[in-house]
């Protein structure tokens, strides 16, 4: 990136003798949409922390419009947060809560009063400025922790798990309602949470972490499509890892056996070699069940599980030692338990993966 918003090099942080966070350099840009993604203890949270200021890191220096400011205390950090929690005060009202970063700042009562009206409207809170938290439902106690992160114009919004505690439905409305703020506001929003289809939704890019460090960062479609690691081909999204040995590579296509004898063919990665092992990603959806006019590589095999999920139909399907998932539309005719099929998928759909 030719010139980040916010910079973190060699960033360490330790607890005592647990390293949470080891040697991390992340670069985001102005305006961007970043997601955090990993398991609980793999540093995400601590990263927020410490761009918040709430935590020192350990060694490394952090950076944002071209000041450092790891040493700076919060409140001149210019960044507003949201955490999972909504940590309101519950002795307060609606409009007293978001009102506070701006009158601990000192600002004029006319302008708070203006910059709260304009605040809650934009979360289409109004005309609820005079009840207290415990008033509200969850997505609304939500959505004023994000009026008060957003009262005081921060050039960063950093955000913790804020739709953890929601309901399904609410937490995918809150997904778009905060996507479109993004856009409109030209916010940079760093976004940490563990849900999958949340950080595809809503993000520009995404970090993956594992064990405290970056295991891959990218557009959503990209980390989906392409994960360089089995650890990220199975923490975004569902995949079959398939092993198998290369027998031969010719014209940027690489032949590779499965344990059970059966072939299928790749395109080549770089680092693929005759007589290597290989490990696959292949996703659900992009497995077809057979028929005649089924493309690319055929692998035999026999249905283990059939599954009703409303818009799909989800396939456990066994070949040798080998079970595949397969995810298929309703129009796929009646499949029985024990049934043998043909699996079909494209070499491009076959991608290698790290252990």
């Amino acid at each position: 990136m030719s010139n980040p918003f916010i910079r973190l090099e060699d960033v360490s942080k330790s607890f005592g003798l647990l390293t949470v966070v080891e040697g991390l350099n992340l670069e985001i840009g102005k305006g961007e949409f970043i997601s955090l993604l990993g398991p609980s203890g793999s540093g995400k949270t601590t990263i927020l922390m410490m761009l918040a200021g709430f935590e020192n890191p350990t060694s490394g220096a952090i950076w944002a419009g071209g000041k450092r400011i790891d040493s700076l205390p919060p409140h001149r950090r210019n960044m507003g947060v949201v955490f999972q929690n909504y940590a309101l005060f519950p002795h307060m009202t609606v409009s007293e809560n978001v009102a506070f970063p701006l009158k601990m700042r000192g600002r004029p009562g006319a302008e708070v009063t203006e910059r709260v009206g304009k605040a809650l409207d934009m979360v289409q809170l109004g005309s609820l400025a005079e009840r207290r938290p415990s008033q509200l439902s969850g997505g609304q106690q939500q959505r004023v922790a994000l009026a008060r992160a957003l009262i005081f114009e921060p050039e960063v919004v950093l955000m913790d798990e804020p739709l953890g505690a929601l309901d399904k439905q609410l937490r995918e409305q809150m997904q778009l309602d905060i996507r479109d703020l993004h856009r409109r506001l030209e916010l940079t929003i760093v976004f940490v949470t563990h849900d999958q289809s949340e950080a595809l939704t809503m993000s520009d890019r995404i970090a993956i972490f594992n064990r405290g460090q970056i295991e891959q960062i990218g557009k959503p479609s990209d980390i989906y499509d392409h994960p360089s690691t089995q650890f990220v081909a199975e923490f975004i999204g569902e995949t079959n890892l398939v092993r198998g040995s290369v027998q031969s590579i010719e014209g940027g296509t690489a032949r590779v056996q499965l344990p059970g004898g059966q072939e299928v063919f790749i395109e080549t990665a770089t680092d693929l070699r005759p007589n290597g092992s290989v490990c696959l990603s292949i996703r659900p959806e992009r497995i077809k069940v057979g028929g005649r006019e089924v493309a690319g590589n055929k692998i035999t095999a026999a249905i283990s599980d059939v599954v009703y999920h409303g818009d799909h139909l989800r396939l456990v399907a066994r070949s040798d030692s080998q079970a595949l998932v397969v995810k298929t539309d309703r129009s796929q005719p009646t499949l029985s338990i024990g049934e043998e099929v043909q699996l079909s998928f494209l070499p491009s759909d076959c991608w290698v993966v790290r252990p």
